[in-house]
Order: structure tokens, then C-alpha cells, then sequence
């Protein structure tokens, strides 16, 4: 028997099954018999299947974003931390345990930007462009949105591909593709939008 509570345990059952077959392919009575509990016990935790879908990304969103402070280095350069993160981007997404980004799922499966899960999913992406805006901000990057809103698709992209091809990925590759970026936003000599419209 598992040492976890009734609700830890109906959250990791349904994180187990919502990451590898999605949210729509998953009833709640599969959640149930996984996770060894009653349906009762199940909604006296969690008021419905949403209610349990949020409360996976919750979790989710926290883990990601202990994955994501420990790959940025403090004692390394704004730029220096930049290239780590993505240099651990291209490690998850070829590790046998990435099956992709949760949150892009969640806006595919649930498109209706009034559901709760794609509302909790669109606050991640936004929350993950500000932090990289913040970072490329730091490392001098004269248009700082456009390196944060660049690297985002990098990222996005290496885990559609960990789906996608598995192992084989070109997701290896991130990580040469991002050091492309941002240097090429951090070299001197760039010329800034701004600066391109005042000359015009």
C-alpha cells in the first residue's frame, strides 16, 4: 500500500496518466481504479475532472519551474545562464522521460481560451516569456522580448520534437540553435528595430 494520501496519490495517478495519453483519453474511472480509491474519495478531493487537470498543471507548473532554476547557474553571466538553460532543454527533451511540454498539450486538447486548463497553461507560457525576457534583459540584449520570444520557440519546439521522434530527436540540437540566438542578439554591432525604424 502506498504511503501517500488519498489525494497525493489520485494527483500522481492522474500526472502518470494525463502526461502520456493526454487529458481527453483519460476518464476519471481509469484515475480511480489506478490510484485505488473510491469515486467519492476522488471528487471530495477534487470537484471535477477540471478541477483535477488544474491542480495537475499546478503541480506541474512548480516542478517545471524547479527543473528551470536549477539549470540557470547564479554564479554564471546573464548570457552564460542562458546557454545553460538550453544546454539542459536539449538534455530533457532526449531523455527517455520527456514526452514534451504538458502545457502545450493542455491549449491543444483544450483550445477554448475560457477553460481553465487553457487559461492555467497560457499563464505558464506568459510567465516563462517574462523570465527569459529578464534574462536576455540582463545579458544586454538591445530588442530583449524579441531574444525571450525567439528562445520560447526554441524551447517549445525541442519538446513538440521529444513527442514527436522520442530519443532520436532533433531537440539534441537546441542548444547549438540557442547559443546561434543569443549571440547573435548580444554581438556587438546589432541593430536594434528602433534603431532600423529612426533610420528609415
Amino acid at each position: 500500500m502506498s504511503s501517500l494520501g488519498a489525494r497525493e496519490r489520485i494527483l500522481a495517478t492522474a500526472a502518470d496518466l494525463f502526461y502520456e495519453h493526454g487529458f481527453h483519453a483519460v476518464g476519471v474511472d481509469l484515475i480511480i481504479e489506478r490510484a485505488g480509491v473510491a469515486k467519492t474519495t476522488l471528487y471530495r478531493h477534487f470537484g471535477s475532472k477540471d478541477d483535477l487537470i488544474v491542480a495537475y498543471l499546478d503541480d506541474a507548473n512548480t516542478r517545471f519551474w524547479s527543473w528551470f532554476e536549477d539549470a540557470v547557474n547564479p554564479n554564471m553571466s546573464p548570457r552564460e545562464q542562458l546557454v545553460g538553460l538550453f544546454d539542459a532543454v536539449a538534455k530533457l527533451a532526449t531523455s527517455a522521460a520527456c514526452l514534451g511540454c504538458t502545457f502545450q498539450v493542455t491549449a491543444a486538447e483544450f483550445p477554448d481560451a475560457g477553460h481553465p486548463g487553457h487559461a492555467t497553461a497560457l499563464d505558464h507560457k506568459q510567465s516563462v516569456r517574462t523570465r527569459l525576457r529578464d534574462l536576455a534583459s540582463a545579458a544586454g540584449a538591445p530588442e530583449p522580448t524579441d531574444l525571450a520570444d525567439g528562445l520560447l520557440l526554441l524551447m517549445d519546439g525541442a519538446f513538440a520534437a521529444a513527442r514527436m521522434y522520442g530519443r532520436s530527436s532533433p531537440a539534441a540540437g537546441v542548444a547549438t540553435a540557442a547559443r546561434t540566438l543569443i549571440d547573435a542578439h548580444l554581438l556587438p554591432g546589432r541593430r536594434t528595430r528602433s534603431a532600423t525604424r529612426r533610420s528609415a
